[in-house]
């Protein structure tokens, strides 16, 4: 299949020499040891971080890759962020997404760099360890996207090759075993969400360049009907209940911000600023219907923020490590504030 990525890679490939993942508070692997105001004090890494998740404001995970190709975990306990050993696969491996669900479950996928097999990492309450998980056999596999409803239930997204062409890659967690699991996308999936064992969402892309728009409905994945804004393409997903869910991405060659909302009816697209020069969104993370966040880089890699309160899409002043970066992933462990 192919080394690690970052979801900016579905738009542009870029060199990326620091990224950063968002939750309650930015987190970056940075080369340097000095930071702008405004950014959260940070281990010294080189390497990128490629998704985050919160279980609280003093619990959160982020997951990627060392320059060397060793996993990177770090987490977060509402003071300061510290790495966490991670096993790596013999000739290195990379992780791409992270979903949480208590203290004591939590997991981490990606892909091992030698044989392109899928890569699963689980958090017991006190170490990460691998467990199996299913590659396609003829072609090899990379998983992009965790999300889990519990611990015995959790859905994995990503691609395989099918012919030379990209297709989804679905896998789910019962409890006791990873199993592949039928995808009708023609098409990669980057990202999926989940709020119960008989709900979950996928979004992916495509050669056709449409937005790819997967549900679960407790027995089959199905395809269903999206908007599609000419070319575009969706990056994240994230979800609160049955009847409130947030898919974005970028639309156009010299992309705009997309959001699209599930009202539990329909998705519809919802207007959203784009940074000048063009961004796409690179991913999404919400806590209530009146709470969501969407993140990604500009042209010029700064960094850029945008939250939904309810009413609107609004962008949020955010800082940029001198060097630049890419905020690749997000995560919103409560509710808004009483009045916000």
């Amino acid at each position: 299949m192919r080394e690690h990525r970052t979801r900016s890679a579905l738009f542009a490939a870029v060199p990326l020499l620091a990224a950063a993942a968002a939750a309650i508070a930015p987190v970056s692997a940075a080369a340097a040891r000095s930071e702008p105001t405004g950014l959260t004090p940070s281990f010294t890494s080189n390497g990128v971080l490629s998704s985050v998740a919160a279980v609280s404001a003093s619990d959160a995970w982020a997951v990627g890759a060392t320059a060397s190709g060793q996993t990177l975990i770090v987490h977060w306990n509402g003071t300061a962020w510290a790495r966490v050993p991670s096993p790596t696969p013999a000739g290195g491996g990379s992780l791409e997404g992270v979903a949480a669900t208590s203290a004591r479950n939590a997991w981490a996928v990606g892909q091992a760099s030698r044989g392109g097999k899928t890569l699963i990492l689980r958090w017991n309450g006190s170490a990460w360890k691998r467990v199996p998980s299913p590659t396609p056999a003829a072609s090899g596999g990379v998983l992009d996207s965790v999300a889990a409803a519990s611990a015995d239930s959790a859905w994995a997204v990503g691609t395989t090759l099918t012919g030379g062409t990209a297709v989804g890659l679905i896998e789910r967690w019962n409890g006791i075993a990873w199993k592949l699991v039928p995808s009708p996308a023609s098409e990669g999936l980057s990202g999926v969400a989940a709020t119960s064992a008989r709900r979950a969402w996928a979004v992916g892309f495509g050669l056709r360049a449409k937005t790819l728009i997967l549900r679960w409905n407790g027995t089959a994945w199905k395809r269903v009907p999206g908007l599609t804004p000419g070319r575009a393409a969706l990056t994240g997903v994230a979800a609160t209940s049955a009847r409130n869910a947030w898919a974005v991405g970028g639309t156009g060659t010299n992309p705009s911000t997309l959001a699209m909302r599930w009202n539990g009816a329909a998705w519809k697209r919802l207007p959203s600023p784009t940074p000048a020069g063009g961004a796409p969104f690179l991913a999404v993370g919400a806590s209530s219907s009146g709470n969501a966040w969407a993140v990604g880089s500009t042209s010029n890699f700064k960094t850029f923020i945008e939250r939904w309160n309810g009413r609107a899409w609004k962008r949020v002043p955010s800082p940029t490590p001198a060097g630049g970066a890419i905020l690749d992933g997000v995560a919103a462990a409560s509710p808004a504030a009483p009045g916000q």
